[in-house]
């Protein structure tokens, strides 16, 4: 135990568990929209689109943790406890994420999509809903809200057999599946890495609630994405789509 900023006594320990617990009531209905949209029929389009889409949640993924970053750097001189352990995490984790919009438009190309289909179409509400949120949090409240975030897209990363699913199914070649492949293996390892960030830094209630919100909402904003994706028609044409399945993918 220790004091926080506020003179609350928090057990950082808990900090990841109480987390988990908190995502523990939003995850049937995202594991229920997620089965519904990685359905067979129909599959191959669905998954051009869910690179075109999760293109525009991705390539936001360095911008926001490098503006987390600047703002975490300027709070460090205000004595800010958080600031230093959340600084270096968020350094090397800028470097993690490097390139994997990049491997996206890879995929989609290798799946006989159009590049340009992730790139020019206004990305949808609901992709602002989901980032638009943290860039708000991190401006306007505190970098350490963008935790929660990265917790729910490492938490529900692609599950290990989904890139065996798409290739039986789709008849896809392993050159379409990069993203999905990766996924599942090194968000595993980053998910740990965040949890144990949770539990040593000197969370105070405030704060600990700041990336609670932050993670029930994009756990929230996940849902409706997949439920949308899943209850659409395959449309001939990419364009225009601005449906956004998340990370968090299970066959």
């Amino acid at each position: 135990m220790s004091t926080a900023t506020d003179g609350t006594r928090v057990g950082h320990a808990g900090a990841s568990a109480r987390l988990r617990v908190k995502l523990l009531l939003l995850e049937p209905e995202f594991r229920d929209a997620t089965h519904h949209m990685w359905r067979a029929d129909g599959l191959l389009p669905r998954y051009r689109t869910y690179l075109c889409t999760m293109h525009a949640v991705i390539r936001a993924s360095v911008p926001l943790m490098e503006l987390a970053l600047d703002r975490t750097r300027a709070l460090a001189g205000s004595g800010d406890p958080l600031a230093v352990p959340l600084a270096a995490y968020l350094e090397e984790h800028i470097r993690e994420e490097a390139d994997h919009d990049a491997w996206l438009l890879e995929d989609l190309r290798a799946a006989g999509g159009d590049p340009r289909d992730a790139l020019d179409p206004l990305p949808s509400p609901l992709v602002a809903s989901l980032v638009g949120s943290q860039y708000y949090w991190i401006e306007h409240h505190h970098p350490v809200a963008l935790l929660g975030y990265i917790a729910v897209l490492e938490g529900y990363a692609p599950a290990p057999g989904l890139t065996g699913r798409i290739a039986r199914l789709t008849g896809l070649p392993a050159a379409a599946l990069r993203t999905v492949r990766e996924h599942s293996v090194i968000d595993t390892e980053h998910l740990d890495e965040l949890y144990a960030l949770l539990d040593r830094l000197p969370l105070d209630r405030g704060r600990e609630a700041a990336v609670a919100v932050s993670a029930l909402h994009s756990l929230d904003a996940l849902t409706r994405l997949f439920v949308r994706l899943g209850r659409s028609a395959p449309a001939p044409s990419l364009r225009g789509a601005g449906l956004v399945p998340p990370m968090g993918v299970t066959p």
